[in-house]
């Protein structure tokens, strides 16, 4: 079988930025002893990550409002979610159309009707699904970080659910790093990373999904450097 990522993975830049920015987020965890750590480092991640996700979707609440409650609709989706999706991490090794319909669901409880809860708009936004579920299962030797890049690209600008797409396809990239093993105690805020290049992150989304290979090869460098500004977001630096 053709592994779907080895075109972009060979690509000028990408290879080395993905190895990079890998060797820094193993480094980090390594050097704060990563089997030490509390699963309050972990709710403080999945806290940092909400908020920003919401921010990144059009809220206006802050992170102290997010840590005492005291938020918007958007930001309530958002911590919602972050509280109850890393269960979900094994289902998406197995089934993860399941696993995102599942993460819509969570996320968009509190705002659409039953039947729209984890359930694509129409038959195209269904096909793209499951292009990220065959992505996901398909066995690519693409380095985990650059998979989680492009599954929350193609989740993010296919929109594929009625609302809440952003902060899926956010989650969904978290959860990726947690399945494929690369931060199994979910430290790293790429939510984070996106939110502090919000135009950069904004402009090459809209380069992957209307510029073609180039906007592909475009959002695979961006993905590589923001995840290195979601490491240094992490609990671990305090």
């Amino acid at each position: 079988m053709t592994d779907p990522l080895a075109w972009l993975t060979d690509l000028e830049g990408v290879r080395s930025a993905y190895a990079g920015t890998r060797d820094g987020i193993d480094v980090m965890l390594r050097d704060r002893g990563l089997r030490k750590t509390s699963s309050g480092m972990t709710a403080e991640s999945l806290l940092r990550g909400a908020h920003a996700s919401a921010v990144l979707e059009g809220s206006g609440s802050t992170l102290e409002q997010v840590r005492t409650g005291e938020t918007d609709e958007i930001a309530t989706d958002a911590v919602r979610l972050s509280a109850t999706m890393l269960a979900l991490a094994p289902l998406l090794k197995t089934a993860p159309l399941q696993a995102i319909a599942r993460l819509h669901a969570v996320a968009g409880s509190g705002a659409l009707s039953a039947d729209e809860l984890g359930r694509p708009r129409d038959a195209a936004s269904a096909d793209r699904l499951r292009g990220v579920a065959e992505l996901l299962l398909s066995g690519t030797e693409a380095p985990a970080l650059l998979v989680a890049a492009i599954a929350h690209a193609d989740v993010a600008t296919a929109a594929p659910f009625a609302s809440h797409n952003g902060i899926v396809a956010r989650a969904l990239e978290r959860l990726v790093l947690v399945s494929r093993g690369v931060d199994a105690k979910s430290l790293v805020v790429p939510e984070a990373g996106h939110l502090a290049h919000r135009a950069a992150y904004e402009s090459n989304l809209r380069a992957y999904r209307d510029g073609g290979p180039s906007g592909v090869h475009a959002w695979a460098l961006y993905g590589a450097e923001a995840f290195s500004a979601g490491a240094e977001a992490s609990p671990l630096r305090g």
